[in-house]
């Protein structure tokens, strides 16, 4: 996953809210009222950096500002590539070891997550160019492929091929490289009252059935009265 420089990377991501957001209309705007570039600049500028440093508490007690301006929390220690944009920003959480690759977009309420009490790696990885819609959650040490994307309110808890398009709690791919992939199909073991009373009544006709063609043999010895 390549980096620029802090600066680069934050000039990237002050672009990044005009090419995805139709209602910026200049820099000021931007630079004032967009609580998703407030976030990651200061995680960038400040915050990350001491957290790589070592400095203890600081880093924390600086995101947890942050989060408190902003509405966004992102871990000091999260790893965030260029042009991220977060949409809106609300309920956007962002853990420890969560990696973020170059051009990716979070809307309102998305979480990275993780699913162990265990030290290491345990949150997602979102390649580069990947969509994550509103209120979705990725969570655990999975990865999602490069321009992936994943709807609004999905969870995901495996990880994801590149180019595809995810939907469903939990996650399923629906869209791989523009084209429908193979569903799959639930399996679901519950009762069928209704189909056991068919299956019944079908056999019953079926018994009669066979009642009747004897009462009607050919020799005419017996007849359906």
């Amino acid at each position: 996953m390549k980096r620029d420089s802090v600066f680069r990377q934050i000039r990237r991501d002050w672009r990044a809210c005009f090419e995805r957001d139709p209602a910026a209309r200049n820099w000021a705007e931007v630079l004032l009222a967009y609580p998703g570039f407030h976030a990651i600049f200061w995680h960038r500028l400040v915050i990350h950096p001491l957290n790589r440093l070592g400095f203890p508490v600081v880093p924390r007690v600086l995101s947890n500002l942050s989060r408190f301006f902003t509405g966004i929390e992102i871990h000091p220690g999260a790893e965030i590539g260029s042009g991220l944009f977060i949409d809106h920003g609300t309920g956007v959480v962002i853990g420890e070891t969560s990696e973020i690759g170059a051009d990716c977009t979070l809307y309102q309420g998305v979480t990275l997550g993780g699913t162990s009490l265990q030290h290491g790696k345990r949150h997602p990885t979102l390649e580069d160019g990947v969509i994550v819609g509103a209120g979705a959650a990725i969570l655990g040490a999975i990865v999602i492929g490069a321009r992936s994307k994943v709807a609004a309110g999905s969870v995901v808890v495996k990880s994801v091929p590149p180019d595809c398009t995810v939907v469903g709690v939990p996650g399923r791919v629906i869209y791989q490289d523009g084209k429908p992939a193979e569903p799959v199909l639930p399996r679901v073991d519950l009762p069928d009252p209704e189909g056991d009373a068919i299956a019944g009544l079908s056999a019953r006709v079926e018994a009669l059935e066979n009642v009747v063609r004897k009462l009607e043999e050919p020799d005419g010895s017996k007849t359906l009265q």
